[in-house]
């Protein structure tokens, strides 16, 4: 099982649209709820199955029950002909604990069909359930966008994290019982992809457009701080003795030889770096303004470590990209650097770049720093840093290194299942060895 969670922002993370003439009394939607909205996809693919990706949503839509994990849930049927699964229907998820969750189906076509929750559910919003033919393969994606229902849901959930996790091992089994209603074999184990998109981005409840967005006075206070040493001398520290000098490499998803390919490993890459996903939010997250050039955009970083959260300041210096020359061999490279400001427990400089080797295709992320522990600033942070903070930053370099491959598969992923779902029509045959 693998877990990716990623800031999240309303454009990209909206709910679809209902479909119209869908009834809507009763039904509880992401602006009828409280907290955070989540986006997440579970995702999994199936090899040697001996049916097409519509056959198996046919199986699943005759009876939900049939991949539901019965020590975790079951689906009964409320209001509908048994059998079959139409616009309409209703069915109340049972679980165990006060976890029951009523919905109704809103969508359905030959690969796929949604459900919104109604009044008394747990959480507000939709989730999807679909099939796509592959090579030799079908992905199955649950895929859902939710608040919690009310704000003792939240605390549950967000906070408590006790939903969130009776949520995702549901959600999981789900996909296992999937793959052994295809009479096929899980390949690549389970994916999933958690965006959140916090409430002060959410649309006003009534009015269906996001609050104007303000910076926190903390960030735009930040323009007033130096940068606590000197970036016209970092080639200089890099050869100093007083200073730290990392340079890691991490090799992402290969490409065709030539230029940058649309969708491609490069570009995912790049839009990875460009919205700062590289670091895990239950680690270190960023709030900066985001209409802000990137050249010279400031940055407040909160920081978690053991359970203690604290702030520190950068500012993203040069941005660059273009073709250069590495010993003989030509290499399209885009990067961006930022700055330790005053008050941090460290003193240097990052570059975050992702390169692609036009001659042979492969595409690779570098992570190169000059850094040192700080002289000023407040004298605790200073101190634990000096005490453990060497450790714990070259964890967080690797971490960050296997997050920018891990997270650009997963990207590609997403876009390759996109595409089968456009391509597959509803008799293509994507994974049947008994129909040759």
């Amino acid at each position: 099982m693998h877990r990716w969670e990623l800031a999240g922002s309303w454009s990209e993370d909206a709910p679809p649209e209902l479909p119209a003439g869908v009834d809507r009394d009763d039904l509880q939607l992401p602006e009828d709820g409280d907290g955070p909205l989540i986006h997440r996809i579970y995702r999994t693919r199936i090899v040697g199955a001996p049916v097409s990706a519509a056959e198996l949503m046919a199986l699943m839509s005759a009876d939900l029950d049939s991949a539901a994990p019965s020590e975790f849930a079951t689906f009964q049927k409320l209001r509908g002909e048994k059998g079959r699964l139409r616009v309409g229907d209703e069915y109340v998820v049972r679980m165990p604990g006060p976890w029951d969750g009523p919905v109704r189906v809103v969508a359905v076509d030959a690969t796929s069909f949604r459900l919104a929750t109604l009044q008394g559910h747990l959480e507000a919003g939709q989730i999807e359930f679909r099939a796509a033919a592959g090579y030799r393969s079908i992905s199955f994606e649950i895929e859902s966008w939710a608040r919690s229902g009310d704000r003792l849901s939240d605390l549950l959930y967000t906070h408590l994290r006790i939903s969130k996790e009776v949520q995702l091992h549901m959600w999981s089994s789900v996909l296992r019982g999937v793959v052994d209603l295809a009479e096929g074999k899980m390949e690549g184990g389970i994916v999933i992809t958690t965006r959140r998109v916090d409430p002060g981005l959410l649309p006003l409840r009534g009015t269906g457009e996001p609050p104007e967005r303000v910076v926190p006075p903390r960030v735009t206070e930040l323009a007033g701080r130096e940068v606590n040493f000197d970036p016209s001398r970092v080639a200089e520290y890099a050869t100093d003795g007083a200073w730290r000098v990392d340079d890691m490499v991490e090799q992402l998803p290969h490409e065709g030889s030539g230029p940058p390919e649309e969708g491609g490993a490069w570009r995912v890459g790049r839009e990875i770096m460009d919205s700062y996903q590289l670091a895990d939010p239950r680690t270190v997250t960023a709030v900066y303004d985001a209409d802000a050039p990137l050249a010279g955009r400031d940055m407040l970083l909160r920081i978690r470590f053991l359970g203690v959260g604290f702030d520190v300041a950068v500012r993203i210096g040069d941005v660059y990209e273009g073709e250069v020359e590495i010993d003989g061999r030509p290499a399209r490279i885009f990067g961006w650097d930022y700055r330790t400001l005053e008050g941090h427990f460290e003193q240097g400089q990052m570059h975050y770049e992702v390169w692609k080797w036009l001659d042979t295709g492969d595409v690779e992320f570098h992570l190169r720093a000059v850094s040192r522990p700080a002289r000023s600033g407040p004298f605790l942070l200073r101190t634990g840093f000096r005490l453990v903070g060497r450790s714990n930053q070259l964890r967080f370099y690797r971490q960050v290194c296997r997050r920018m491959r891990r997270l650009t598969e997963a990207q590609l992923e997403t876009g390759r299942a996109a595409s089968e779902r456009l391509l597959a029509g509803p008799d293509h045959r994507g994974a049947g060895h008994s129909h040759g």
